[in-house]
């Protein structure tokens, strides 16, 4: 077994159940389907506690994916995309609000099929040996979970009611369907001209009157934050004797722009 990347975000027992490669692999997905799913807050790949998960009759949606890699996912979200799909209308079940996000999941594995999508009680599915599971938190803590399970196939049949999934067009089509989804939903902007560091003893030690240097030259742009992930930047500007931000540059989100 090869060595266990320590930013893994997985406990022993389970690093020692798998191999280190499907461990990696998992947590892309894992890392993919957080950044996809439609929810209001910034979603990150942490470790999970068995003891703090979620109930067995929590509603989880599963997919399969046949392909040179191919993948198991049962998803439990439905606290994470409550607003979403609450903003959608009632025609939205909660296998359409995730499968945009499972689409650009399964992805990063390669060409394959992603069948449709169920939605069923969870059970036991998280605690089966062969299953990588992930808690997807926010800063009120977990909002959801993913276990994944991988196997080696070779071939990819062609399969009734799955659609076939290419990388790139699949994660614009995934992206497109999320925004869809979030159109009605309300989230908070923060402009942040500049960031400084100091010890704590310093930070006990302001005083009304105390001017701090930020890490940016003055004119620079201000960064333009969604749920604390950049988006733009743009100029500070007075409207009406309030500060608003002119845009100036859209940051890209793709990953390894």
């Amino acid at each position: 077994m090869t060595s266990l990347p320590v930013s893994l975000p997985v406990t022993p027992a389970v690093a020692a159940r798998h191999d280190a490669d499907l461990l990696a692999t998992a947590h892309t997905v894992a890392t993919e389907l957080a950044r996809l799913l439609p929810s209001t807050a910034t979603l990150e790949v942490t470790v999970h506690d068995p003891t703090a998960g979620p109930a067995p009759d929590a509603q989880a949606v599963r997919a399969g994916f046949v392909g040179a890699t191919s993948a198991e996912l049962v998803v439990v979200a439905d606290a994470a995309v409550a607003e979403a799909l609450a903003g959608a209308g009632a025609g939205v079940s909660l296998a359409d609000a995730l499968r945009p996000a499972l689409e650009g999941a399964v992805a990063v594995l390669g060409p394959g099929v992603l069948e449709t999508a169920t939605v069923a009680p969870l059970g036991g599915s998280l605690a089966e040996d062969d299953v990588v599971v992930f808690a997807l938190a926010g800063p009120a803590g977990p909002q959801a979970w993913a276990g994944i399970r991988l196997r080696a196939a070779d071939r990819v049949p062609q399969q009734r009611g799955a659609s076939p999934v290419a990388s790139s067009t699949t994660r614009t089509e995934s992206r497109e369907a999320t925004m869809r989804l979030l159109q009605h939903v309300e989230m908070t902007l923060t402009a942040e001209i500049g960031r400084t560091r100091m010890p704590v003893r310093q930070v006990l030690e302001l005083v009304p009157g105390t001017v701090l240097e930020l890490d940016r030259e003055a004119g620079s742009p201000a960064d333009v934050m969604v749920n604390g992930r950049l988006v733009a930047r743009g100029e500070v500007v007075v409207v009406d004797e309030h500060y608003g931000i002119r845009i100036t540059e859209i940051v890209s989100t793709e990953p390894g722009a």
